[in-house]
């Protein structure tokens, strides 16, 4: 049995995931009716009131996984593990955390005993519901621990363990700077076609080159589906904000003088897309919205 706090899109879907892979799980969220819901799914799932319940629950040693939004709620929660958890316990990171953040609380974590683990997750609300991909850093020396949960939750060879803690977010943090790179250049395609004297019919377009040719892939599909439900996607308005793993590749990029131009300026569209409304705007957003759940401004 493992914890998990945050049963928001991919926590709740990651939990339903998990007892349909043979575990068992307590959860925890402070919304308690994402718990109830996490429990009605099935009686593996084990409802708790508050860590300190989900603490006094879990079998030792104990592996508690955070999926909650990066940034201060993510960092609070973690520090309290820090204090509480018993030493040989292991904490799990798998939110869009800075890997510096990780840095900084393997660090502690380590002083007080703990083991430690970053895992970058991707596949968005499907993948975490179906069999998700991960990019897992932490100690090595209780990865045979951590290993068969990931295993459970991840599709087939959807997985590597990629070393000292960081390693695994510093990954993921490259992986979201592509992907901005990759929805920016179907975003500008459309909008061409847009502006272009032929009468596209985009749903047909997206569907077609995701049967045989070299830009085919689930962003492509996506773009069929969200094409389906609004031609044009005139219900949308094209403001996308960054989630910031793109950002920290960009500033990465800057430290180490490695030059990265498109996902730079895949970056600098997202930030014109909050001034005025576009049709690579619209793409961008019905992309986001398709594939992670994000939120989508509407007319």
């Amino acid at each position: 049995m493992f914890g998990i706090i945050g049963l928001g899109k991919m926590g709740l879907n990651l939990s339903f995931n998990a007892v349909d892979h043979g575990q068992e799980l307590a959860v925890y969220d402070i919304n308690q009716e994402a718990v109830k819901t996490a429990a009605d799914y099935s009686e593996k799932i084990l409802p708790v009131a508050s860590i300190d319940d989900m603490i006094a629950t879990l079998p030792t040693p104990r592996i508690v996984w955070v999926m909650l939004p990066s940034g201060q709620i993510t960092n609070e929660t973690i520090d309290y593990l820090i204090e509480h958890l018993d030493a040989k316990d292991i904490i799990i990171d798998g939110g869009n955390s800075n890997y510096k953040d990780n840095l900084k609380q393997a660090e502690v974590a380590h002083q007080a005993g703990l083991y430690y683990f970053d895992a970058g997750t991707s596949g968005g609300m499907s993948g975490a519901r179906n069999g998700a991909n991960f990019m897992i850093g932490g100690d090595q020396e209780a990865w045979p621990l951590v290993e068969p949960i990931i295993a459970a939750l991840a599709q087939e060879d959807g997985y590597l363990y990629t070393g000292r803690v960081g390693s695994g977010h510093y990954l993921k943090m490259i992986h979201n700077g592509i992907e901005y790179g990759m929805m920016q250049a179907i975003a500008e395609g459309f909008e061409i076609l847009d502006a272009s004297p032929f009468d596209y019919d985009f749903e047909k377009v997206a569907k077609l080159w995701n049967h045989g040719s070299v830009i085919r892939g689930w962003l492509m599909e996506l773009a069929e589906q969200e094409f389906a439900k609004d031609p044009h996607l005139e219900n949308i308005i094209g403001r996308v904000q960054a989630s910031g793993e793109g950002k920290w590749t960009v500033e990465e990029s800057l430290d180490l003088e490695v030059p990265a131009p498109v996902i730079a300026l895949s970056l600098m569209m997202r930030n014109r897309s909050l001034q005025d409304d576009t049709v690579t705007g619209k793409v961008l957003a019905a992309l986001r919205n398709g594939f992670g759940g994000h939120d989508v401004t509407r007319k």
